[in-house]
């Protein structure tokens, strides 16, 4: 509310107000006993929140909260110690490991919110990967060292893959339908037809976390103090670039083809170049980063850091520390709203969810922004934008009009437009030759509305 009230006393006396952070938390879910992991559903926009607890009413427990009130809407019972969530979007079906002896992976339907099935993976299940491709699920299960493959149609086991030591973290290569398992000082590569083990590739002791940069198909996987980047292509190693101790995360930003590194021995976040495979920088961030996420519609870069009980916000075109922001002890996970731009943390020791809001611009909501699709009176097309960007416009009513490009900091960058204009179609032209690349914000001020809609900018 004084946010609100500040930036409506700015524009009466005429005063710029730019919000250089624009990151604020709005508020805390509290859910059962320590959650530990997210995910969100863009079909039906809602969190699933696992609780992992072992002592109270809410153990084994899938929380269920509506995305656009952040309130609690149900619970779901699941097996014990409920570890990893994935969502098939497919199937709308939502898979819950659990880890706790006979647990199994869970099946929820996100239609009724009720579960279909538990299907028997063995013990100690941590771990789930999707491959869309072939709509299977695959599943890491520590006690028996496997990888258990799981058809999403039937949601039957068609296969158990044996790894040798701790099979750990999955991801699949979309381009070549290959699925990655990080396990003691290898990554496993299993073939997405016949789940067969194409072969295993030697990287570091401790490897565990792992990543697939899909726009040069390669491979990221931690290990000791290093991260080795594997060609997607050959399965080869091609470099191993050294971060800091005790890597354990890992994030993609596809933007600006930049990795990001959580460092939980070193307390900071190493920047991979995807170009290059060099480190960029290095950022100190908190107590034990844990988990990281990306946010496309704002490019940041967000790190949840456990013993300090915050997260960082990190500009993605920077790397720079934009703000940081107070959440609930022990930050486990994240999952990220887009069609709010919300980005929600689970917080393990304090039984809750915090929500983390993004205001582009002071007094102006993430989910004002225009997009093609939603408001035909503002479009700006091609966008990304390489060299230029044509701007249309309607006006209904004869008046004053504005058309203003702001950073993603809420700096403004440029005045577009600012005059009178009868009703009509009109088109402005805007040169992105002219700015670095990056996120922009291009605001049409009419004396009835604003409409704001994001610019990409590339060169």
């Amino acid at each position: 509310m004084k946010k609100h009230m500040l930036f409506i006393l700015c524009s009466l006396f005429c005063i710029p107000l730019y919000n250089t952070s624009a990151q604020w938390l709005e508020g805390n879910i509290t859910v059962g006993s320590t959650p530990d992991a997210l995910v969100w559903n863009s079909q039906n926009n809602k969190v699933y929140c696992a609780l992992f607890g072992f002592s109270s009413i809410w153990d084994h427990t899938v929380t269920l909260i509506d995305g656009q009130t952040n309130s609690v809407i149900g619970n779901i019972t699941v097996g014990w110690g409920p570890c990893d969530l994935l969502w098939n979007s497919q199937n709308n079906q939502i898979y819950c490991a659990c880890y706790i002896t006979g647990g199994g992976v869970t099946v929820i339907d996100c239609q009724t919110n009720s579960v279909i099935t538990t299907i028997n993976v063995g013990q100690n299940p941590i771990t789930l990967a999707w491959n869309s491709l072939n709509n299977k699920i695959y599943c890491v299960t520590t006690s028996t060292n496997t990888v258990v493959v799981i058809n999403g149609m039937t949601n039957a086991v068609i296969g158990s893959i044996p790894f040798g030591t701790c099979p750990q973290k999955l991801v699949w290569n979309a381009h070549n339908n290959k699925i990655y398992c990080s396990n003691a000082n290898k990554v496993t590569i299993i073939d997405g037809v016949t789940d067969s083990v194409i072969t295993t590739i030697t990287v570091g002791s401790n490897a565990n976390a792992l990543l697939w940069n899909s726009q040069n198909n390669k491979i990221y996987c931690t290990n000791a103090s290093n991260v080795t980047i594997i060609d997607g292509q050959t399965d080869s190693v091609i470099t191993s670039v050294a971060v800091g101790g005790g890597p354990n995360a890992l994030i993609w930003n596809s933007l600006n083809n930049k990795i990001y590194c959580a460092n939980s021995n070193s307390n900071s976040v190493s920047v991979i170049d995807g170009a290059t495979n060099s480190v960029i920088t290095t950022i100190p961030v908190g107590g034990y980063p844990y988990r990281l996420i990306w946010n496309s519609q704002n490019n940041k870069v967000y790190c949840a850091n456990v013993t300090s009980g915050n997260v960082k916000v990190i500009d993605g075109v920077t790397n720079s520390i934009i703000t940081t922001i107070s959440v609930g002890s022990y930050p486990m996970a994240f999952c990220w709203n887009s069609i709010q731009n919300r980005v929600y943390v689970a917080n393990y020791s304090s039984s809750s969810v915090s929500v983390i809001r993004d205001s582009i611009l002071s007094g102006i909501e993430e989910n004002e922004i225009a997009t093609p699709s939603a408001c035909n009176d503002f479009v700006v097309y091609p966008n990304p934008a390489k060299s230029t960007s044509v701007i249309h416009y309607s006006l209904p009513n004869h008046g004053k009009v504005t058309v203003h490009l702001f950073a993603i900091s809420g700096k403004l960058v440029k005045t577009l437009l600012d005059e009178n204009k009868s009703a009509g179609n009109y088109s402005l032209t805007f040169n992105s030759k002219t700015v670095p690349a990056g996120v922009y914000f291009l605001s049409l001020q009419t004396e009835s509305k604003r409409i704001i809609e994001r610019l990409v900018v590339v060169k």
